[in-house]
């Protein structure tokens, strides 16, 4: 139901352009501005589910509490409709509302901080001008007191937060790398996911300058672990072509790989909507990233040819030919843009299996996309696998083909059923 809702929004976004169009005098403006706001993914946050375009409401889990992201629309009551531009610019670069309090760091201002002024005037002239008003009061944080006062925000921000200022290649960077390293680390803001935080929240690093943990795959969001963007060949984009990255944030699929979990959200909310010089800038920058480690991937057709003579000896192999066989092959390799590969996967080498495991529990549903309109689903396997089961196969899994992750214990599988929610019409159940 979001695709279809998001489909409608974006339509109804053109529509308001248009109309702004007869009033405003730089009607490229607004439209530039959605650009924008797609770029930065505004709606993943400020569009609750079934809820009106960028309304806010939806609520983001943080280790403090729930937070629900703020009604950003003009209107004047329960919206921005009375901020300025200064009002919102602060607010974009320093975390700071016009009430003069600090939000907390879900919204990522410090990202922003460095979003271009013309990006910005954009953006403003979009929600303004060709966002519809909406009325909407949004709960203040479920957070217990005293998490709940507000002025140690500002002593975190004062203490992580960088000062505000303009974006600035590094020297010698190209055109293109330079304009990927500006969409990534600010508009896009991919560290707020794929950069380890520290205990007080703040990210290990802004930028890849001197800072080999940018990127390189941040901790649990909802149940999956984000992955490492760098060039690491086992668990990151070592073996990923430049086409390959800017297909995967077009169409949410490659030849080898899906996306999955809140990933394939980005993709279906923002990134398809950014033109393929911004998406091939983008993969440029990732792909000048050098690795984390110096682990390399070869293919090992030991359990292939084992499963394809019809061996199942090792445990997991028979729970893996019943169950995962069809779509992801002996082979461990998948098919080609319709199910995803195994072998070599980053998401299956990765040290932590949480998001394998929650995969099996939950199901996975690749994103709709204008390029690729399909939703190809993985049903879930909770009714029919065990916690031992699960554990198992994932096992056979993350050491066949040339894997060589650790092993899935039935008690981390155990722990992550207890919040096991199945996709909507995806679940196969008795």
């Amino acid at each position: 139901m979001r695709a279809f809702a998001t489909l409608a929004a974006l339509i109804a976004i053109f529509a308001i352009h248009a109309a702004a169009a007869q009033t405003d005098p730089n009607p490229s403006l607004i439209t530039q501005g959605a650009y924008i706001a797609a770029a930065g993914d505004c709606t993943a946050c400020h569009t609750a589910p079934g809820g009106a375009l960028y309304a806010g409401g939806l609520g983001i889990a943080s280790p403090i509490g729930t937070i629900y992201a703020a009604n950003i629309t003009p209107d004047k009551s329960t919206g921005i409709g009375n901020w300025s531009y200064d009002d919102f610019a602060r607010l974009m670069r320093t975390g700071v509302t016009k009430s003069g309090y600090t939000v907390y760091p879900a919204m990522p201002f410090t990202s922003y901080s460095r979003v271009s002024d013309q990006d910005l005037h954009a953006l403003y002239a979009y929600i303004m001008l060709g966002v519809p008003a909406v009325n909407n009061q949004v709960k203040r944080p479920d957070i217990p007191w005293p998490l709940s006062i507000r002025w140690p925000m500002t002593v975190w921000r004062w203490m992580f937060a960088p000062a505000p200022g303009p974006f600035q290649p590094e020297p010698g960077q190209d055109a293109q790398t330079a304009r990927g390293a500006y969409l990534v680390q600010t508009l896009g803001h991919c560290g707020s996911c794929h950069t380890p935080r520290e205990i007080t929240l703040q990210e290990d690093a802004l930028n890849d300058v001197n800072h080999p943990s940018f990127l390189a795959g941040g901790g649990h969001i909802d149940g999956w672990m984000p992955v490492d963007l760098r060039g690491d060949d086992t668990t990151g984009l070592g073996r990923w072509s430049v086409t390959d990255i800017a297909t995967f944030l077009k169409t949410g699929a490659t030849d080898k790989t899906a996306a999955f979990g809140g990933m394939a959200d980005v993709v279906h909310d923002s990134t398809q909507y950014l033109t393929n010089a911004d998406l091939t800038d983008i993969a440029l920058y990732l792909k000048s990233l050098p690795a984390s480690s110096n682990a390399k991937y070869a293919y090992d057709n030991t359990e292939t040819t084992a499963l394809n003579s019809g061996d199942s000896s090792k445990p997991g192999a028979a729970i893996y030919l019943a169950n995962c066989d069809v779509c992801h092959s002996a082979s461990g390799e998948g098919y080609a843009k319709a199910f995803p590969a195994l072998a070599g996967n980053p998401v299956v080498a990765g040290q932590d299996p949480t998001s394998l495991i929650n995969i099996v529990l939950d199901g996975a549903r690749r994103p709709q996309t204008t390029t690729a309109p399909s939703s190809l689903v993985m049903p879930t396997l909770a009714w029919k696998l065990n916690d031992q089961q699960i554990a198992d196969v994932l096992t056979f899994i993350r050491s066949s083909w040339g894997n060589n992750a650790p092993s899935v214990s039935p008690n981390q599988v155990a722990r992550l059923r207890k919040h096991y929610k199945p996709i909507p019409n995806t679940a196969l159940s008795p």
